[in-house]
């Protein structure tokens, strides 16, 4: 649970611009999509990747880092690292079974003929969309436990494109379907106070002495 009064005082420390444009950010974010990236080698991508969340509105990224390890570079992330909330995992599976236990239904991205277009799928339910990398695509495992499986159309030779290109093209069509739908896609209340609160602390300089004081006079 949310500490409310926490909230509110932290609040008074920021201005009333900074307030409205968390909740004018807040009102277009979701949890009905996120994005699961697997043992992406190019840090780059995961930083462009992790902008791309931000633009679309998508609050989660998750990150399986079995073989690679940490794939961030804030520098390229351009600060949406802040605004977006990054999940990493040690393997598939472990990712796997946490978003099945969310709710989501696993839809795998690949160049591959047995998969749907795009613009062909039907959102439905909270969906995870898994991406691989450039050269391998995405491993057995994700696509032997994938609900389904989508693809980007392609009209040239070339049969695969750059990871955070694909992210971008999928997600903004999925973004424009899931808001024409009649599906409740908004973060809930007590999602919504979680990020003001989370927001708020990433704004404040010396955030920990200042929440220590708080409790103090508490």
């Amino acid at each position: 649970m949310v500490d409310i009064a926490l909230l509110n005082y932290l609040e008074t420390l920021i201005t009333e611009e900074r307030k409205k444009r968390f909740m004018e950010v807040l009102s277009e974010r979701t949890n009905f999509l996120t994005i699961v990236m697997e043992d992406v080698y190019q840090l780059h991508n995961t930083s462009a990747v992790l902008r791309s969340c931000d633009v679309f509105g998508i609050q989660n990224l998750h990150v399986i880092e079995t073989r690679f390890g940490d794939r961030l570079d804030k520098n390229i992330a351009m600060g949406a690292e802040k605004w977006v909330d990054l999940s990493r995992h040690d393997n598939v599976r472990n990712c796997l079974a946490d978003l099945r236990s969310k709710g989501y239904s696993i839809v795998a991205t690949t160049p591959n003929v047995d998969g749907i277009l795009i613009d062909e799928f039907k959102l439905e339910k909270p969906t995870a969309l898994f991406f691989g990398t450039e050269k391998e695509g995405l491993s057995k495992e994700v696509l032997n436990n994938a609900d389904q499986l989508i693809r980007i159309p392609m009209l040239g030779f070339t049969e695969s494109l750059n990871i955070s290109v694909s992210v971008a093209i999928i997600l903004f069509e999925m973004s424009k379907k899931l808001r024409a739908s009649a599906i409740e896609w908004n973060l809930s209340e007590e999602e919504v106070l979680e990020k003001r609160l989370d927001w708020s602390k990433k704004s404040i300089k010396s955030i920990d002495q200042i929440i220590m004081r708080f409790y103090k006079k508490q």
